[in-house]
């Protein structure tokens, strides 16, 4: 049975080449390899010997999915990709680009809303899966409304970034943010998603730093307390879209087990622990959660706290019938937050055409 390269951290792949007899430099040649060079195959390593390369082959698998098809939205900035695992389930990963499309050879559509990018240049961000389908069932998310099919392993969620890093560097780009964001609940699948962290972090490695990831979760209490006390330096955005219990219940399930007020005091503790910002994601939904008074009582629960709001109009979803908040209401919502001493940005909707934005990966591609 082979086992994907991927999934191996440093010490289990010392396991496996000193099983090979092989000499320990080999270790550090293989890992750089994979995550300097972005080799995909056995072959590309051309300063291994002919054995070695071969035991590769036979022994591991550097393919944890096959690419079903890829979209490119019109705005010219915005790339999905579908993938299968070999268990025949589906997964779908982003790309997205600031900046100008003519600057950018794999996609070349126009981008009307350019200008809105200007600061953001150069910018690369990855939105990654953690699991197929998701356990949550937020009810204005595609994948939610899907269900939950399995967990992703370690190496299926670091393949995802590899799959990308290779296209943006034969492009002579490269990856410079990554959100967890994608499908599944990143901290339903806590160990997977952290070793997947630590072994795009390893210095020796990608060496992708650790304030340039980002993990989005609906507020699973005690993951967000393990999180802070193990007082790393990657991100943690909170999706929170209520301010009262009885109106979060009604669209995100998690409210039963975890009541705002525990959300908010862990991320009390995470903050006081780690010293870091906390980020609160907030999709605006028309006549739901987007008035000023709402606004204020959100501002209400968050006194005090080191934090962010980060609100974005409602993504349409197959299954669900709330509609985007438009721009005034959304400049409304934000202005009563900011009156109130909460910092908000409202975020710019991405590939909404291809159904690459938040909340509408769900496994599956446009005819």
């Amino acid at each position: 049975m082979t086992q994907l390269i991927y999934d191996l951290d440093v010490p289990s792949l010392t396991t496996l080449l000193n099983g090979w007899n092989e000499p320990s430099y080999r270790v550090k040649q293989v890992w750089q390899g994979l995550y300097q060079h972005l080799y995909n195959s056995p072959e590309q390593f051309t300063n291994l010997p002919k054995s070695l390369r071969e035991k590769l082959a036979e022994h591991t698998t550097f393919a944890p999915f096959k690419v079903k098809v890829f979209q490119d939205s019109s705005d010219g900035f915005t790339r999905k990709t579908l993938f299968e695992l070999p268990d025949k389930n589906l997964i779908e990963a982003v790309l997205m680009r600031y900046g100008d499309p003519a600057d950018n050879p794999q996609i070349t559509a126009s981008a009307p809303n350019s200008e809105n990018l200007r600061g953001a240049r150069n910018r690369r961000t990855l939105c990654i899966s953690t699991q197929a389908g998701c356990a949550m069932g937020c009810v204005f998310c595609a994948t939610g409304q899907m269900g939950f099919k399995r967990h992703l392993s370690s190496g299926e969620i670091v393949a995802q970034v590899m799959y990308y890093a290779r296209i943006l560097k034969d492009v002579n780009e490269s990856v410079t943010n990554i959100v967890f964001m994608g499908m599944g609940e990143p901290f339903h699948n806590y160990d997977n998603t952290m070793s997947a962290i630590d072994r795009l972090n390893d210095a020796d490695g990608y060496n992708f730093g650790a304030r340039r990831f980002t993990i989005s979760t609906v507020g699973l209490v005690p993951q967000i307390r393990r999180f802070a006390d193990e007082m790393r330096q990657v991100n943690l955005a909170i999706s929170l879209h209520a301010a009262d219990d009885d109106e979060r219940l009604a669209i995100m399930p998690v409210n039963k087990r975890y009541k705002i007020d525990e959300v908010i005091k862990a991320c009390r503790y995470y903050v006081e622990q780690t010293g870091r910002r906390i980020t609160f994601e907030w999709a605006l939904i028309n006549g739901v959660n987007d008035t000023p008074e709402i606004a204020k009582r959100l501002a209400s629960r968050l006194k005090g706290l080191m934090c962010h709001v980060n609100a974005i109009p409602l993504n349409p979803t197959a299954k669900y019938d709330g509609k985007a908040t438009d721009r005034q209401r959304a400049l409304q919502f934000k202005e009563a937050l900011e009156q109130a001493g909460i910092p908000c940005t409202i975020r710019m909707r991405r590939g909404i055409d291809i159904q690459a934005g938040c909340g509408q990966l769900a496994g599956q591609s446009l005819s």
